[in-house]
């Protein structure tokens, strides 16, 4: 007998109770398993952070846009056309070399899908939304992301009425750049404040 199929306890709690209930809601016929397979591929590849790096590119290299980025990000943001689900209200926050800018949402997952795409699954962990809060300096580390201890790091808490983008800091070297090449700098956990924007080294200039 074949044994080439997943099993659930395979899964992690979250991503195994996705699926049961998927498992359930289409052998009722409430939903079509091709239909949404349809909406993660827009979300993961179409969408993706690709929207918000395009963001950060222009913002890097029209301070108008950067400074009206600050004063109204909803409507900067939706002047590129990326407005819909969970980006309605928008706040950016700029990293400088003073302070480091981190995004949590404490009480659940609440994420610009416009701009950003699909949430990351450790993004709504609860090891994540609890010690980013008291422990962000730390938590940067396990990504990877070790910061001078003179940097200050601030803590934003997503809301279902806000949502917020982190801006990285331009990377040196990107004199002349165009936003088209800035913006493959730009991933989606530099603007979630988890890591830094690429240093350009292997990128075209």
């Amino acid at each position: 007998m074949s044994h080439d199929h997943d099993h659930d306890n395979e899964l992690d709690p979250f991503a195994a109770r996705v699926r049961a209930l998927e498992t359930i809601l289409t052998q009722k016929g409430l939903i079509d398993p091709a239909a949404i397979d349809v909406i993660v591929d827009t979300y993961e590849t179409k969408i993706g952070p690709r929207n918000g790096a395009r963001v950060v590119a222009k913002a890097w290299n029209d301070p108008d846009y950067a400074e009206w980025l600050k004063r109204d990000a909803t409507a900067a943001i939706a002047s590129l056309g990326y407005t819909g689900r969970q980006g309605e209200h928008m706040q950016a926050v700029f990293n400088t070399g003073e302070t480091h800018n981190l995004v949590v949402c404490t009480l659940c997952s609440c994420y610009p899908w416009s701009v950003l795409g699909l949430p990351p699954v450790w993004y709504k962990a609860p090891p994540y939304r609890s010690r980013a809060v008291i422990d962000p300096r730390g938590v940067l580390e396990e990504f990877g992301l070790t910061l001078p201890a003179q940097t200050k790091i601030r803590v934003w808490d997503s809301t279902a009425e806000l949502r917020y983008l982190v801006v990285p800091m331009r990377p040196k070297g990107t004199e002349g750049w165009s936003e088209e090449q800035l913006a493959g700098l730009v991933s989606r956990d530099a603007m979630i404040g988890t890591a830094l924007a690429k240093e350009p080294e292997g990128e075209l200039a």
